[in-house]
């Protein structure tokens, strides 16, 4: 057995429809970043642009993102000669394995994923007769895509929120049925992670920053626009020289995500001294502009220079297609459609 074989395989997808902000590095990217550098890890991390479609159908925004994230995980320091970093559309194999693994999976499995359930409960709540209205196949059946991204690599172990714990669910189920009708141990049943210490951050508006409540700040807007955002995060009206409560302050939450223990415990001393919002506000800003200017520097370098990051993709596709073809040769035998000769 290779050392590679016997790392644990990890792997993650990034949906390719907004632009990253601060929540998406605080809760995903940074941990993330981390585990890419670890040598008994094997990491693979995708750009879900097949993922994408389901929920965008405007082709510059998903161009856009696409290159965006992908220049904001490189600025971050992915470590791409460690992890395997890939666009899932220049990967064939993946859309052949979901056809193979959708022939094996039950309709009902389908019928129970938590988003089709969701658009089925809205359609009815609307009362119309239909409680299918504009629910397409890639909603239906993206489960079994994101099955076949985690199979298709074997990972081990798959970073998720709470909310995607059914998917992985499913990807074991799939996988065993395949391995049960074609008799063999072609799949390894992968496991979700879900790390509790992971932070949720607020957003502008105090609720979770997401692009759906467009309440977020992407992570390398310029100086000036960073300030500005910063400066309109909601607080409450208490005056300056009154103490304020940390714990349940979006400026506080921001600050300490970024922040070092030390400063974090100088900080909630300020808080209980009575800082006003207006001086609260200036920190949280000089400390995200003094984490994100190189990075941000760097961001930019690169969303200047496309074809660089075209290469580094196209790099990490050979990698990953050098795994999936042989693994994709054996389930064709599997199946029966093998070559004769």
């Amino acid at each position: 057995m290779s050392a590679a074989s016997e790392k644990t395989r990890v792997l993650t997808g990034i949906t390719t429809t907004g632009t990253p902000h601060l929540g998406n590095y605080v809760g995903a990217i940074k941990p993330a970043i981390a585990a890419s550098q670890d040598p008994s890890v094997q990491s693979y991390y995708f750009l879900a642009d097949l993922h994408a479609l389901i929920k965008c159908q405007d082709p510059r925004r998903v161009q856009e993102s696409r290159l965006e994230i992908a220049a904001t995980w490189l600025a971050l320091g992915l470590d791409t000669d460690n992890a395997i970093f890939y666009r899932q559309s220049d990967v064939p194999e993946i859309t052949e394995l979901t056809w193979m693994l959708s022939c094996v999976c039950a309709k009902g499995l389908m019928n129970r994923a938590h988003a089709y359930k969701a658009a089925v409960a809205e359609n009815e709540a609307a009362g119309n007769q239909d409680p299918d209205k504009g629910i397409t196949m890639g909603l239906f059946g993206y489960p079994v895509l994101m099955a076949a991204d985690i199979l298709m690599f074997n990972a081990n172990k798959v970073p998720v929120g709470r909310d995607q714990i059914q998917h992985i669910e499913m990807a074991r189920d799939i996988a065993g049925r395949f391995n049960h009708l074609y008799k063999g141990q072609y799949f390894t049943l992968p496991d979700a992670v879900v790390d509790e210490r992971v932070e949720v951050l607020g957003g502008l508006d105090g609720r979770k920053m997401s692009k759906s409540y467009n309440n977020t700040i992407p992570l390398f807007v310029s100086e000036k626009k960073l300030q500005k955002l910063v400066r309109k995060i909601k607080t409450n009206s208490l005056e300056p020289g009154e103490p304020k409560d940390p714990s349940s302050c979006t400026l506080f939450q921001i600050y300490s995500a970024f922040a070092t223990v030390g400063q974090t415990e100088a900080m909630r001393t300020e808080y209980a001294n009575g800082i006003g919002w207006g001086e609260a506000k200036n920190r949280v800003f000089e400390l995200l502009n003094e984490q994100l200017r190189e990075p941000r520097e760097r961001y930019q370098a690169l969303m200047e220079d496309p074809g660089h990051i075209e290469q580094v993709l196209i790099k990490g596709a050979e990698r990953a297609r050098a795994e999936a073809a042989p693994l994709m040769d054996r389930l064709r035998q599997a199946a029966g459609l093998g070559r004769f000769v």
